[in-house]
């Protein structure tokens, strides 16, 4: 009698489990990388922000002392933006910024010179007074 082999041939389409898992397992580590690199992106553009602001309101500020021969006194914005020297309304800026992580800017001012202050996320220290105001560590102010 002869022998005949019968030839069997499988062809499976599809994944195993562990090609799955593998790849399941890398998409997640791809994904929790991404979420901490785009986490300090927000934060480096919020504290670009807070500078931009600083530096907005800084020009307000300056354009005020060029018609009033002194810098707006108070200790808070947006006041002293609003009036001009006479009292009458005159707007040195239009919407004064607001601190886009919900904190506040802070002002003061003596009429001879002045500081506007924000806290910066990124780096966290140090960190320095703003005139007893708040505490703050990035500073725009009169040369």
């Amino acid at each position: 009698m002869k022998n005949h082999k019968i030839q069997v041939t499988s062809i499976i389409f599809g994944f195993t489990l562990v090609e799955l898992l593998i790849v399941m397992a890398i998409i997640a580590i791809l994904a929790g990388i991404s979420i901490f690199a785009l986490q300090g992106a927000r934060t480096s553009a919020r504290d670009a922000r807070r500078k931009s602001d600083l530096e907005a309101i800084s020009a307000a500020i300056e354009v005020y002392r060029a018609d009033c021969d002194e810098y707006p006194i108070g200790g808070s914005l947006p006041s002293p933006l609003q009036r001009n020297c006479t009292g009458t309304m005159n707007t040195y800026m239009e919407t004064i910024p607001t601190d886009p992580g919900g904190g506040g800017y802070y002002y003061w001012s003596d009429g001879a010179k002045y500081r506007i202050c924000a806290a910066l996320e990124d780096p966290p220290i140090p960190v320095m007074a703003c005139s007893g105001c708040a505490t703050c560590n990035y500073r725009k102010g009169s040369p």
